[in-house]
């Protein structure tokens, strides 16, 4: 795929692709300005088409052995792996993402195919004993049923992934609905999806909201699984019916904690990683930094080097960047609002500072570093979602758990200490679904991943991204044997 080639994409639903009298839309690369992709702006009647599907099929996949299951998806797994160049080009051209950080996240994507279909295998249900003689109780878990996946821009491929193996391997049938910001890299995946799946297990609706919510509000569909804002998390919930299960994975501000007795370059090395990859752009990046009184100095100047090194580029000039274009206008401009309050508040610009001029009109911003930065900056206290991270200093260790803990969201945080009391206390006090000490990996495939409070409810990643597409079922046997 050339820098300059456009993908033209098409709703798929019962194995087959399918025009949309809804019109079309266009998505433009924002390190250039070139036209990306077209995709369509499904209707209720694609909708309707392709939650058909899901239902058809289900009757058939929903009792296809689970090591029949394994085989297809490792199946899968393989045709993704001979298109990785193919997706991460599409990712890179839409998302603005590096071509080698975007090949990244398709590998990721493929080795979350393979995890899934082994656990597709490891379902077991349990014998329970009872009160009487004569009687057997056992518990076995079956598929829910049509799920629909819901899925936003910053990892367009990686996060369908989640929720296409995890549902697949229970035993569901899925409708992905991609961002109207990525669907290049969703056409070519549902390229490969055609070469494998039998028709109707995995489908594909394009659009912009509207679509989401007739895809969430469907009577067919009985499970969501959404990734995306806060925002638009809220809509959702409000839009689902009563008997449709949900779960939701919404981001946060993200708070990282180095206290005096952390190893101050792995610290540095850290927040330079899990702050500006993907240009910020991760629900699990480092917004906020709490560094004790008696490290501040020297973090802040080595964290301020270490962004200022960092190289900035179009991803498919330079597929070895360090950080390419942001994604959308709206996330341009609410980092350099953000940048800004921190400056009105009396915060310090120590690296970066605002856009690249020399790759206008991309939306190139510089890697960004504020220090002594007031609680009350909006840096400190929302999502950013760009590559700009406040920095302040603590003295007590509570006092940096409470002020961690100050925002409404509680998706990941990360803590950087060669203390164990202090590995502990922290690790414990503060009130997020992923605390990762001594390293920014929070979320591992083979461990559940999730948040708290308004970064949603409900896991992927692990056993738990398979079971929440199951429900149990008691049988209860009579025998008649002592």
């Amino acid at each position: 795929m050339t820098p300059h080639e456009k993908i033209v994409c098409r709703n798929f639903s019962g194995g087959t692709w399918h025009d949309s009298a809804g019109g079309t839309a266009e998505r433009h690369n924002p390190a250039t300005g070139r036209l990306a992709a077209v995709a369509p702006r499904a209707t209720p009647e694609d909708v309707d088409r392709a939650v058909t599907a899901a239902a058809d099929a289900f009757g058939h996949w929903s009792r296809t052995l689970p090591a029949e299951r394994a085989a297809l998806l490792h199946r899968l797994a393989g045709v993704c792996a001979g298109r990785v160049d193919d997706m991460a080009a599409a990712i890179t051209r839409e998302q603005g993402k590096p071509l080698d950080e975007a090949r990244g996240e398709v590998r990721k994507f493929v080795a979350a195919l393979h995890y899934y279909a082994e656990e597709a295998t490891r379902v077991h249900g349990r014998t329970v004993p009872n009160d009487a003689h004569g009687f057997t109780s056992m518990v076995e878990y079956e598929p829910v049923g049509p799920v629909a996946g819901i899925v936003p821009w910053n990892y367009p491929v990686e996060l369908i992934g989640w929720k296409l193996a995890g549902a697949t391997a229970a035993g569901c049938t899925i409708v992905i609905k991609p961002s109207e910001h990525t669907p290049g890299s969703a056409q070519v995946l549902s390229e490969c999806v055609a070469e494998v799946l039998p028709p109707g297990v995995v489908n594909f609706v394009h659009g912009d909201g509207e679509t989401g919510r007739a895809l969430a509000a469907h009577p067919g569909i009985v499970k969501i699984g959404f990734t995306g804002s806060l925002r638009t998390g809220q809509a959702l919930y409000r839009t689902v019916t009563g008997v449709t299960a949900l779960s939701l994975e919404l981001g946060g501000s993200c708070p990282m904690i180095v206290t005096d007795r952390a190893d101050v370059g792995a610290a540095v090395a850290g927040a330079t990683r899990r702050s500006f990859r993907n240009a910020g752009q991760i629900c699990i990046a480092i917004n906020r930094v709490y560094v004790q009184d008696g490290v501040r100095a020297e973090f802040t100047e080595r964290l301020a080097a270490a962004a200022d090194a960092l190289r900035v580029a179009d991803g498919f000039a330079e597929p070895d960047a360090d950080v390419g274009s942001l994604t959308l206008d709206e996330t341009y401009e609410r980092t350099l609002a953000h940048l800004a309050d921190a400056r009105e508040r009396g915060a310090s610009v120590v690296a970066g500072g605002g856009p690249v001029e020399d790759l206008a009109p991309g939306l190139f911003i510089r890697p960004t570093v504020v220090a002594d930065t007031p609680d009350d900056a909006l840096v400190m206290r929302e999502e950013t979602f760009g590559p700009l991270v406040g920095v302040a200093s603590f003295t007590d260790l509570d006092d940096a758990v409470a002020r961690a803990n100050g925002t409404p969201g509680g998706l990941a945080a990360y803590v950087y200490t060669g203390d164990t009391h202090e590995t502990f206390a922290l690790a414990r006090g503060l009130d997020f679904g992923n605390v990762a000490v001594n390293n920014v990996d929070a979320g591992i495939m083979n461990a559940p991943y999730g948040g708290r409070r308004e970064s949603g409810f409900g896991s992927e990643h692990g056993p738990e991204g398979l079971t929440s597409y199951l429900h149990p079922k008691h049988i209860r046997l009579r025998h008649g044997a002592q």
